[in-house]
């Protein structure tokens, strides 16, 4: 525990010094929440809700990419050789990238919820315990994401193709760019799947303060069991050596982290609500009542 506060502390020291993580970290989401809040916004504190919800999400997704990069640098550089003569191992390596991660995303979190109170008048703190939760579980869960990423490729343009496959994805069909319930039905089933569903959602219920504990209990279990699993495979497959390459197959491993969501899609599929609670959000945005009854489309 020791060696990992300390590799945080200079990771943190080091990312601070380095202008492009600043401005992926602190610029580009709060100017997302000023363009989203201007023309969704519209002057509702519901929709302002909404779209804090969406933008918390591309704050705590942009650990994803911004890990996995900064990872292959080290190795490439020679960087992470240097750590390796300290007496620590992969998982405080790891461990910290994750920790100094949070550490600094948690300050841009709270810019942008004192944004939408006093600009955009948010009338509502939404349910600050369900955000925290998840800002810090998804945190972590899309870090050992971008972990796995760095862990299975051997270049950064290779990293970056991947890194971009995934992210178009993780954009475009979590709710957190486009909602959920404008795109066609088989488009939000196959989004059930997919982890960045389950922070975006839960964040727009938790800022909206229409989702129910056992909704965010949920979230916050999916997510946590993606971690745990997502962890243990960059772990087992961390190098520290930019001579260390990996075959092919390795990659199959970023397929084995999303086991957790694709059971988890199956059972919302089949059996949960999340589409009803995806589309009373959604309501709530727009102003409008959510029906007696809500049902899933088909």
């Amino acid at each position: 525990m020791r060696h990992t506060w300390t590799l945080t502390k200079i990771r943190i020291r080091l990312a601070i010094r380095n202008r492009m993580f600043l401005f992926f970290s602190l610029i580009f989401p709060l100017g997302f929440l000023v363009f989203f809040a201007l023309l969704f916004g519209k002057g509702k504190s519901g929709a302002i809700a909404y779209v804090l919800g969406s933008v918390l999400t591309l704050t705590v997704m942009g650990s994803f990419w911004g890990l996995s990069v900064q990872l292959v640098t080290f190795r490439e550089q020679g960087i992470l050789r240097r750590f390796r003569l300290a007496p620590v191992g992969a998982g405080a390596m790891l461990a910290s990238s994750i920790l100094s991660n949070y550490v600094l995303a948690i300050p841009t979190v709270f810019i942008e919820i004192f944004i939408c109170r006093s600009l955009f008048h948010m009338n509502t703190w939404g349910n600050l315990v369900a955000i925290f939760l998840l800002v810090t579980v998804g945190s972590a869960t899309f870090s050992a994401f971008g972990l796995i990423v760095a862990s299975v490729t051997n270049t950064m343009q290779e990293t970056q193709i991947i890194n971009q496959i995934i992210w178009m994805g993780f954009l475009f069909l979590s709710g957190a760019t486009v909602p959920l319930s404008v795109l066609p039905s088989w488009l939000q089933r196959v989004s059930l799947f997919l982890p960045a569903t389950y922070l975006a959602t839960g964040l727009q219920g938790a800022t909206t303060s229409t989702a129910t504990i056992a909704e965010i209990s949920t979230d916050a279990a999916a997510l946590a069991i993606g971690l745990v699993v997502a962890f243990e495979i960059s772990r087992q497959l961390f190098r520290w050596e930019p001579e260390a390459k990996v075959p092919p197959r390795a990659k199959l491993w970023v397929l084995a982290a999303m086991i957790p969501f694709l059971v988890f899609g199956v059972w919302q599929n089949m059996w949960g609500s999340r589409l009803a609670q995806i589309h009373g959000q959604f309501r709530t945005a727009e102003g409008r009542a959510a029906p007696a009854s809500a049902t899933t489309p088909h």
